[in-house]
């Protein structure tokens, strides 16, 4: 019996050996940013990637949205995900004024360094403004070829002293790398809901696969002149359709037309690789309270990275753990919005 034993733990202890790993997370834990470990299990559509996320802006809610959608792709889906916030005295604080309201202001995102291991970059920013070091990371990210998610206030989410430049050329953020900036709420700010319309000629894109009822209670946004469209090279998927109210069954304001909301391009910076990028300028913490503005995102995911074979359209996208985001505005006092430690967006 003994012998049997010593044989019986030999066999485990050979087996074990034999069993490749388990990837660790690429990002060590830190107070300054969550990072939320995926599965090992090969057949999860995210195994084996690593997504950064960044949030820091200043009215939907950023701070909820992502460590939630993080939640979603780690549970879900298998991806390593980090998010990182902008952070004032130690806490991330929605309520610090931009270079808008202060010429002098400078923001802080710690982490970006942990860009060189993600697969994936998701921003959702608005009119930050780094310093130099910080931007390094993302101007290196811009250029290795790797794919990008920007949401809703991304398209005008850098300013100051942006100096990412291609050929010599000054960049901008919105127009050339997300395919639009923001020119004016074309809904009623806060007034008037989006309802997502699938473009019909482009109904068979992977991103869209299952995609259904996409509502969001934040407004549509104008990204190109009036009279004008989306730049060439770009393939819109979902349009937004205006409503008369906040509600989610309201009539559409038929006085105004459906512009896109959603939509793919690619990018190439001066390392000459070419990258996926999926814009979609729907997006608040509460926008995201919709199962189809959550699936189209994480079809978006899995498509930026090359992994369209494995969306399929009753891929979960159920809300890990409690959900209960901040209305959007700048109100913070009213709104409840105060500077709070990261780990209470766990």
């Amino acid at each position: 019996m003994h012998r049997a034993l010593l044989t019986s733990c030999a066999l485990a202890s050979l087996l074990s050996a034999q069993e490749p790993p388990a990837k660790t997370h690429p990002v060590p834990e830190d107070p300054r940013w969550l990072t939320y470990a995926g599965s090992t299990d090969a057949d999860a559509p995210g195994s084996g990637l690593h997504v950064v996320f960044v949030a820091a802006e200043q009215e939907y809610r950023a701070e909820q949205a992502l460590p939630m959608l993080a939640r979603l792709l780690a549970t879900r889906a298998g991806w390593h995900c980090t998010v990182l916030f902008a952070l004032h005295e130690g806490k991330v604080d929605p309520t610090r004024p931009t270079v808008l309201e202060d010429p002098k202001v400078v923001h802080d995102i710690p982490g970006l360094e942990h860009l060189a291991s993600a697969d994936l970059l998701v921003v959702f920013t608005r009119f930050i403004t780094l310093p130099d070091e910080q931007l390094a990371h993302l101007n290196t990210y811009l250029d290795s070829g790797k794919p990008l998610i920007g949401i809703r206030t991304a398209n005008h989410g850098f300013r100051g002293n942006w100096t990412y430049r291609v050929a010599g050329k000054r960049v901008d953020f919105g127009v050339d790398v997300l395919g639009g900036t923001f020119l004016g709420h074309h809904g009623g700010w806060h007034r008037e809901a989006t309802r997502g319309i699938v473009v019909e000629a482009n109904q068979d894109h992977p991103i869209l696969r299952g995609v259904e009822d996409v509502f969001g209670p934040s407004d549509v946004y104008r990204t190109y002149p009036e009279g004008g469209s989306l730049p060439p090279g770009c393939t819109p998927l979902l349009l937004g359709q205006p409503l008369q109210s906040l509600a989610p069954d309201a009539e559409p304001n038929a006085e105004k037309e459906a512009l896109p909301v959603a939509w793919t391009k690619t990018w190439t910076g001066n390392a000459d690789r070419s990258a996926r990028v999926f814009h979609v300028t729907m997006g608040s913490a509460r926008d995201f309270q919709s199962a189809g503005l959550r699936r189209l995102f994480l079809n978006a995911a899995l498509w930026c990275v090359g992994r369209e074979e494995r969306i399929r359209a009753d891929l979960d996208v159920d809300l890990v753990g409690a959900y209960a985001p901040l209305e959007s505005g700048f109100d913070h006092e009213r709104l409840g919005v105060k500077p709070r430690p990261p780990a209470d967006y766990r």
